[in-house]
């Protein structure tokens, strides 16, 4: 029987068809940065990349690794999240660098776990220290980021230069402001909506925004603005870093200074009268006791923490007519009080510090706390607030997670360091 031509073409068609498909249904390609592209000619597929971040903190050091997804011409999206901590902070080792780093290698066995094998050498590997070691003396916090960077060298992912290193305020508060906006999705739209941060830590204090108001870059001092690129866009960010964290205040409170004599006991005015105790900073241990009993422990500390902190910030005028997030001792002195939920946070108002304020100080008139220093920090973030330009009705969202990934900086200079290395 004479089987007809096009029966010939339409057979020859269908094992071609069947080659391709069998053979390989899309073309893979992964550049040094981990960006992998996987595209068929009908349904383009994600591409999927990795960013490890170690946070050397004060009390801490903690591991991010960031497995983000990405489809072709749309903005990168967080897929996955492994986080793991350990204390103490490398700072506690600075007469024993060595010591630090078994820590370090066991963080880096989870990120080895995390990341699949074949994106090690293409997955960039950082470590930034706050506070910490911002405190520790040079030679000291140095000798500790040597030994991570051996550490760092020897493991399979990307390392560059300058990847290991101590952050400045300003970064941190950079930082942390890509986390807030790439997580509420804020970084594609209108830039007029953007959330600012707040975050007030141990050593120092962040407040970063992007400006609506063109009064606002004209009037800063020139240091506290900065332009990023982030999605091939420039945002031009208002980002000050004073050094005023709680312990910073607690410091000037009980009047620590190089000269005061060993053993000497310090009084303040914000501690319960009955209250007596050793206190360590700085590698110091002092005695520090409560005034007599019968002096209003809420106006005598308002009045010497208003005292410090006047004048002491820079004051822009719009930042009561911007919506801003809230971190760290904001969020965990809310807590403590019952102003927001332990995991789930909330919002409030800057007067509701201030009356929290007036009821626990009050209280610590009569009797011991297990929180001592909880009168002097509910003050001390009541009057900050208001030297930064915050109006008492002035509402603050308070979250440690924005749909379920932790609210911290590292994301964002996760996210900022491998965009930066892809444009360069």
């Amino acid at each position: 029987m004479k089987v007809p031509k096009v029966a010939y073409v339409f057979a020859l068609f269908i094992c071609l068809f069947m080659y391709l498909y069998l053979k390989n249904p899309f073309q893979r390609i992964q550049n040094v940065l981990g960006f992998s592209i996987q595209a068929t000619l009908e349904h383009p597929m994600p591409q999927d990349f990795y960013g490890i971040m170690f946070d050397a903190g004060s009390t801490g050091t903690r591991i991010h690794v960031f497995e983000f997804t990405k489809m072709p011409s749309e903005s990168p999206k967080l897929a996955h999240e492994t986080f793991k901590a350990l204390k103490p902070g490398l700072s506690a080792y600075s007469d024993a660098p060595h010591l630090a780093m078994k820590g370090i290698q066991e963080l880096l066995d989870i990120a080895k776990e995390s990341v699949p094998r074949d994106l090690w050498a293409s997955t960039p590997l950082v470590l930034k220290a706050t506070a910490g070691l911002r405190l520790l003396p040079g030679v000291k916090a140095e000798q500790l980021l040597d030994k991570v960077k051996e550490v760092f060298q020897l493991s399979p992912f990307l390392v560059m230069n300058g990847c290991v290193s101590i952050m400045d305020g300003t970064d941190e508060g950079i930082s942390a402001w890509i986390t807030v906006n790439f997580l509420i999705d804020s970084l594609q739209g209108s830039k007029h909506n953007t959330a600012g941060i707040l975050d007030l830590g141990g050593g120092s204090t962040q407040v970063t925004f992007l400006p609506h108001s063109e009064m606002t870059l004209q009037n800063s001092p020139i240091n506290y603005i900065t332009s990023i690129q982030m999605f091939n866009r420039t945002y031009t960010l208002y980002s000050h870093s004073p050094q005023l964290g709680t312990a910073h205040g607690r410091d000037i409170l009980l009047k620590l200074a190089k000269d005061i004599e060993k053993g000497q006991e310090l009084v303040s005015p914000c501690l319960s009268p009955d209250y007596k105790a050793e206190w360590k900073h700085a590698e110091i241990v002092y005695s520090i006791k409560g005034q007599k009993a019968g002096e209003p422990l809420y106006d005598s500390c308002y009045a010497r923490i208003e005292k410090i902190l006047h004048k002491k910030v820079h004051k822009p005028e719009e930042v009561g007519n911007l919506s801003f997030y809230a971190f760290s001792y904001y969020y965990d002195r809310a807590v403590d009080v019952g102003l927001i939920d332990a995991e789930k946070g909330g919002t409030l108002k800057v007067e509701d510090y201030r009356r929290e304020a007036k009821r626990v100080c009050q209280s610590m008139e009569s009797k011991s706390t297990d929180k001592p220093f909880l009168c002097m920090d509910l003050i001390y973030i009541t009057v900050l607030l208001e030297e930064l330009g915050f109006q008492k009705d002035a509402v603050l969202k308070l979250a440690r997670k924005i749909d379920g990934v932790e609210s911290s900086w590292a994301l964002g200079a996760t996210f900022h360091y491998i965009d930066s290395l892809h444009r360069n």
